[in-house]
């Protein structure tokens, strides 16, 4: 009786898991790197982008949770991609989320990033990429506190601030 149990409940847990992964797999946009309009050699890259960069923007690295540049500021200005310079994301969009990395609502143009499956660490995200040349920005997320819900939890290294200019 206990077994019978036991393996019904792994079955059902099994069939729910298969339909929340199929189903964020159908929401997601499948790419190939050679999509995108920015394209140089690891070589290139590397001469390019310092040291922790690199690691984060090529090789889907995370930096340390509160370490970050950019995690409490909160200056009026733009913020782009530190590997190819594509516009981002803006200050109006951003929000302090207290997750440990920069977090913003929405993006500042349709196109400016895409989204990609990560089933990395067991995990199933979004993976959010500059739709420019590819670097791997950081996650999205659907808890945001604002009005659209979303939080893309990005890392300070992908990304530099330009303050705007007083006119």
């Amino acid at each position: 009786m206990n077994f019978s149990f036991l393996i019904l409940l792994l079955t059902l847990l099994v069939s729910c898991t298969s339909n929340k992964l199929s189903s964020q797999i159908n929401n997601i946009q499948m790419i190939d790197s050679s999509s995108y309009k920015i394209t140089k050699t690891e070589t290139e890259w590397r001469k390019t982008l310092s040291e922790e960069q690199y690691r984060i923007l090529r090789n889907k690295g995370t930096e340390r949770p509160f370490t970050g540049e950019y995690n409490l500021l909160q200056e009026a200005g733009t913020y782009y991609c530190a590997g190819c310079g594509a516009a981002l994301f803006t200050h109006n969009n951003k929000f302090i989320s207290h997750c440990g990395w920069p977090s913003f609502d929405a993006i500042k143009e349709i196109g400016a990033v895409k989204e990609l499956l990560d089933t990395t660490h067991g995990m199933v995200r979004t993976e959010v990429v500059c739709a420019a040349c590819g670097g791997h920005l950081g996650h999205l997320f659907d808890d945001g506190p604002t009005a659209t819900g979303m939080r893309y939890c990005i890392n300070s290294v992908s990304i530099k601030f330009e303050k705007d200019s007083l006119k």
